[in-house]
């Protein structure tokens, strides 16, 4: 009997399910193969051939990875493995054994059913992942917490490189020491060679293909990977043919990134495009030749480009935005690393771009990782970290080990290290520098031992000025480190190196400033190696060559670039010097050619260029924007975007094409603030951020205005048209909102400035227009951060005055974030505003009453703005969908909202924050702009995926059940119940006599008192909200108004308007700084007079008898509570002694804990929260 266990590891799980994204991932336990065995070998008579065939191959596939073991291994695991062979031999030929190369279409499927899988450790990957996105209502942790486990997916597949195929695993060979088994690093360092001693070789077997399978077999894959025991279904799943089935990693060539078909996309949002690109980090050349292929960073993605044919693959996995990033020599391993909370570090394989390998919690002391190195061989990795006190660590990334091999704290004195890079000819020597000092370390792999020496260097060293460094770079042939600094100078170390025996005696190793040469006037930024040349990039953009002994050989300083950010030259070696071949002449006396490889200028201004050697042809491949974008805007009826930048530059590009069309460049201090397109799409409006509004043509950028209006001293902010494009309004960082107007004079539209009013004492969130129903004439809308929701009479208004129509408050305590039109959903016209309190209100658009407040999406951060989906036919009027962004994240909404977690969807777009959003004409993309990254994102809008969501999440109450605890069954649901079922027995009378009236409903005056039991307290504008959504749901279509509710719309009602995260200790806190006052305990506190002073005069006032009797049952004299019940009164509210029951000074944790008879809890990582606690009397 053969016992085949599935439930030898989280890793071993993980790995089967990728096998079979359709198995049931719950199925543990052991699969027995008994009896059934001699009967499947009778009925295969060609069984003992298959075996053998597959024996054969089996164990050729298998010396790849046992070639590290000793040739006297034991005999008895030989034995155990090669019976497993037979039995899988037998199992193979029956069609049981299901593919271990997961395909690309295949991995979504695989991730789905996953995702109920306990995470694994950092490990070694062989499937790529695709952008988590995010469903429901989820807390900031939650949402981190599944992209972690997104990328912990494809890392479980590490079991697939190393043990090659873990369903034919014997035990024996599952306790491989990490010593016996072959390791990751060992890569070939010719660019065509893959690393077989680190990847491994999969087993090559039989399998049937899966095309042969039927719909209804395919659901019964669990009893047909043990046997089959129908004739013609073994017929049927019989192999073929003999075709080998290998990992994507191991077979993959350089040219196939861009080949692969990635499949539909299954996601709500997908990358599709990044404009922009990080230009303080490097761009590395990938490939040449019939290539053009670039890799830099884009916010927190890796961007691996191919020029020619005009295509981008995103390298998607980092929560925070990239820090730093590192190539191998063949180009084909690529490390990035972030800077954040829950940092990583990816390997990914450039000719699949797949992450290989990924580390967690690599520095959890710190903010992230600073600068990272890989090994000319690709074997180790190194890192520093980005905390106050910097560490060393060197990994064996290749073992799939979660720990670095060693580490090396950096004492506070050696300064901020900045770059660290390897010794290109021995990868246990490494080099790195801060901007005073430099730092050499030599690391003894035996014993994991790392030294260093950090000699400093003053100007007394030389009695010259040294000047900040940049770079180092070991020296190409002798053994010594140079130092760039920005004097244009460099510092050459010698480097001492005594045996590891003679360490003791002689010393360890350790570097000596040896001569300090003075290469150039300019500052050195970049200092780098190729073939036999040093290399140095300068801040005027020059680029010179210089051998082994310094002297100079060549340069390129006509290019006339700006400063110089990195250099990456070739993998392909130069052309040989031919009669075709044009290499300009060196500056030697002899005039030698002057042959190097081609390269890539990565430059201070976000510009990044091709230099052909060969003829000196240097290229502009793009320029990006070097400042802040916050300003992009969709035409309205073309495929065209504006993007505008504090650099002063606005580009228009067509996002279908993915091409550059036209730009403006403006004087120097204007910075584009925000940018508009009129509704004809023929004017794009411009607000600049010092004030300046400019009216562009749409198609040159050319002015339409004499001269730029100049009514603002600060940042235009908001620019909008109206529907007619007769008004543009604006709004500034001085809270002021601006109107002007087109004129038509001798014949010709001309626009002029009508009138500014400052309005608002709080920031300006939206300006926004709309149409007057019965007369089609424009009405203008701003919305503050000062809760004022404020409409302007436009027919009234006249040059230097503009009048104001009507304004409301919109809330309480939270602030409002951003307004739109509410489509028209709904016999009524709405407008839709958030606010602070991740609540979305609709509000009547004449009455200006609040009609319905709704839970919004919860993702970490309030909603900051919103866009209408636009409808591409009239058919899909009634199917309406919101795109929104929050503090870094951007996402979809169905409509109508309700409070359904299901219907909305978010992911990660620019860490560092989003800046603005805009909606393409036909709805099929949403764009982001990053601000301080400097990047747009374009997401290709998948709405059929996010439909599938909400029918997966169930139908009626069923997705709101689990937004309370314990959900339908649990102990909440269960005390609701009772209470509203309590109410109407207080509604009839505790004490009545007569038969109870059994109903659905209660009243709408017992809504309060139900609303407080369960432990939400409304205030009494809030009460009046929930009445006039109840009271006029059903308004508009009957004529009537209702009163009462059932006990499915008040669970509704309940779930929408409490506090997404309960009642938290913060805003307790935050209310007691703003009105206490420091005491003696250095704590906020308010006096005992003041605190009774403002419930009387602040905010909604309290009697005095309404705050005595609430203290009386607070304090436990009035256990009936005030007027809780009909017949009950105060016994003590009158008689209470305040002096007696309230401290002199309160605080935010007496008021909490002592008054209201609350408990705090505390939750790791969160904001703690308050609750109730039973009181007795």
């Amino acid at each position: 009997m053969l016992k085949i266990s599935l439930e030898t590891s989280p890793k071993r799980r993980m790995s089967d399910a990728e096998e079979n994204p359709l198995e049931e991932t719950e199925e543990y336990g052991e699969i027995e193969m008994e009896e059934g065995e001699e009967e499947e070998e009778e009925k295969y008579p060609n069984d003992e051939e298959l075996e053998n065939m597959q024996q054969e191959l089996k164990e050729d596939n298998t010396l790849a990875w046992r070639g590290s073991q000793e040739e006297g291994e034991a005999e008895g695991e030989e034995a155990e493995g090669k019976e497993e062979g037979e039995e899988f031999g037998k199992e193979e030929a029956a069609g049981a054994q299901e593919e271990t190369t997961v395909k690309p279409q295949e991995i979504t499927k695989s991730m789905i059913s996953l995702e109920r899988l306990t995470p694994t450790d950092s490990q070694s990957v062989l499937s790529g992942t695709l952008p988590k996105t995010y469903s429901g209502r989820e807390s900031k942790h939650s949402l981190q917490s599944e992209l972690l486990e997104t990328l912990e997916l494809p890392r479980s597949m590490a079991s697939q490189l190393e043990f090659l195929d873990l369903d034919l695993t014997t035990s024996a060979e599952q306790q491989l020491s990490s010593s016996e088994k072959q390791p990751l690093g060992e890569l070939a360092e010719g660019t065509d060679q893959r690393p077989q001693d680190e990847l491994g070789q999969e087993r090559r077997h039989l399998e049937p293909e899966r095309g042969d399978l039927e719909p209804e077999k395919r659901e019964g894959r669990k009893e047909k990977r043990v046997l089959y025991v129908n004739e013609k279904k073994e017929k049927e799943f019989q192999p073929k043919a003999s075709i080998p089935k290998v990992s994507l990693v191991s077979t993959a060539t350089e040219d196939i990134l861009f080949q692969k078909d990635d499949g539909a996309n299954v996601y709500p949002l997908a990358m599709t495009w990044s404009f922009g690109w990080n230009s303080s980090l490097p761009v590395y050349y990938i490939q040449d030749e019939n290539q053009r292929v670039l890799l830099y960073a884009s916010a927190h993605t890796a961007v691996i480009y191919d020029v020619f044919k005009n295509n981008q693959h995103h390298l998607q996995g980092h929560l925070n935005v990239i820090s730093c990033l590192c190539i191998s020599e063949n180009r084909r391993w690529v490390a990035t690393a972030d800077k954040g909370p829950d940092c990583l570090i990816i390997i990914w394989d450039c000719f699949t771009g797949i992450p290989v390998h990924t580390i967690f919690d690599s520095c959890p002391e710190g903010d992230g990782i600073r600068a990272i190195a890989i090994t000319r061989d690709a074997k180790y990795l190194a890192t520093i970290s980005d905390a106050e006190i910097q560490k060393l660590c060197i990994w064996r990334w290749t073992l799939a080990v979660e720990t670095p091999a060693c580490t090396l704290n950096l004492p506070k004195e050696y300064g901020f290290q900045s770059y660290l890079t390897f010794n290109p000819t021995n990868n246990k020597e490494l080099v790195s520098n801060s901007k005073t000092q430099a730092i050499y370390y030599m690391w003894y792999e035996e014993g994991d031992i790392l030294v260093h020496s950090a000699p400093l260097l003053t100007e007394k060293t030389f009695n010259k000025l040294v000047g900040k460094f940049s770079q180092s770079v070991f020296h190409l042939n002798l053994t010594q480190i140079l130092s760039a600094t920005m004097e244009g100078k460099l510092v050459v170390w010698d480097v001492y190196r005594p045996l590891l025996s003679a360490s003791t005696s002689l010393g360890f190793p350790h570097i000596t400033p040896c001569k300090l040469v003075h290469l150039q006037k300019e500052g050195i930024t970049v200092l780098t190696t190729v073939d036999s040349y040093i290399v140095t990039g300068d801040i005027r953009g020059n680029i010179k060559f210089y051998d082994h002994t310094l002297s100079i050989v060549n340069w390129y300083s006509h290019f006339k670039l700006s400063s110089i950010r990195s250099l990456s030259f070739s993998k392909t070696p130069a052309t040989p010097l031919t009669e075709n071949t044009n290499y300009p002449p060196d500056c030697t006396l002899k005039g030698d050619r002057f042959i190097v490889r081609n390269f890539i200028i990565g430059t201070s201004d976000a510009s990044v260029y091709h230099l052909t050697a060969d003829e000196t042809k240097l290229e502009k491949l793009f320029v990006e924007p070097k400042d802040a974008i916050c300003a992009i805007s969709c035409h309205p009826y073309q495929p065209l975007i504006a993007i505008g930048s504090f650099c002063g530059v606005i580009k228009v590009w067509d996002y279908e094409q993915k091409k550059y069309l036209f730009s403006r460049i403006f004087e120097k201090g204007l910075g584009v603030q925000s940018l508009t397109y009129n509704p004809e799409g023929a004017l794009l409006g411009a607000g600049f951020t010092e004030g300046t509004v400019y009216i562009l043509d749409a198609m040159s950028l050319e002015s339409e205005i004499p001269e730029p209006f100049k009514y603002s001293r600060t940042s235009v902010t908001h620019i909008t048209f109206s529907h007619d494009s007769r008004y543009m309004a604006t709004a500034d960082v001085s809270f002021t909102v601006a109107v002007y107007v087109v004129r038509v004079k001798n014949g010709r539209r001309v626009w002029e400035y009508l009138a500014r009013l400052r309005s608002h004492r709080k920031s300006i969130r939206s300006v926004l227009f709309g149409v007057h129903l019965d007369s089609n004439e424009p009405r203008l809308l701003s919305l503050g951060r000062d809760r004022l929701l404020i409409e302007y009479n436009l027919l009234k208004s006249y040059k230097d005055h503009l009048e104001v129509l009507d304004i409301q408050r919109t809330d309480q305590s939270s602030y409002p974030t951003c307004m739109v039109w509410y489509p028209p959903l709904t016999k009524e016209l709405f407008l839709l505003i958030c606010n602070s309190g991740y609540k979305v209100k609709l509000f009547n658009s004449t009455t200006k009453m609040c009609r319905k407040t709704l839970l919004g999406p919860v993702y970490g951060s309030p909603i900051e703005q919103i866009q209408i989906l636009p409808v591409k036919t009239p058919l899909e009027l009634q199917k309406r969908y919101m795109v929104f962004i929050n503090r870094d994240k951007v996402g979809l909404q169905i409509l109508p909202v309700d409070g359904n977690p299901h219907k909305t969807s978010a992911l990660i777009c620019h860490p560092s924050g989003v800046a603005g959003m805009d909606v393409s004409y036909d709805g099929r993309y949403a764009f982001t702009a990053g601000g301080q990254d400097r990047s747009v994102v374009q997401w290709e809008i998948n709405l059929s995926a996010l439909e599938a969501a909400v029918s997966l999440g169930g139908e009626d109450l069923t997705p709101f059940y689990g937004l309370v605890s314990g959900g339908r069954e649990g102990k909440f649901y269960r005390e609701l119940e009772d209470y509203f079922y309590y109410s109407q027995l207080r509604s009839q009378g505790i004490d009545t006599m007569e038969t109870r009236k059994v109903s659905e409903h209660i009243c709408l005056s017992e809504l309060p008192f139900v609303m407080r039991a369960i432990g939400f307290y409304p205030s009494e504008e809030k009460i009046e909200d929930m009445f006039n959504e109840i009271r006029f749901s059903e308004y508009v279509d009957t004529g009537k108004l209702i009163d009462k509710i059932n006990l499915p719309d008040f669970f509704k009602v309940y779930l929408n308007h409490r506090p997404p995260f309960g009642n938290t200790m913060s805003g307790i806190q935050r209310s007691f700084d703003i009105l206490g006052f420091t005491n003696s305990n250095g704590k906020k506190a308010i006096r005992r007079e003041d605190f009774l002073k403002l419930l009387q005069t602040k905010g909604e006032h309290m009697t005095e008898e309404e705050m005595s009797d609430c203290f009386a049952t607070l304090f436990g004299l009035n256990p009936e509570g005030w007027k809780s019940e009909p017949t009950a009164s105060s016994v003590k509210g009158s008689e209470i002694c305040f002096e007696e029951e309230l401290p002199d000074e309160i605080t935010a944790e007496i008021f909490t804990t002592q008054i209201l008879g609350l408990t705090i809890s505390q939750d790791s990582g969160q904001d703690p929260t308050v609750s109730e606690v039973e009181r007795s009397a």
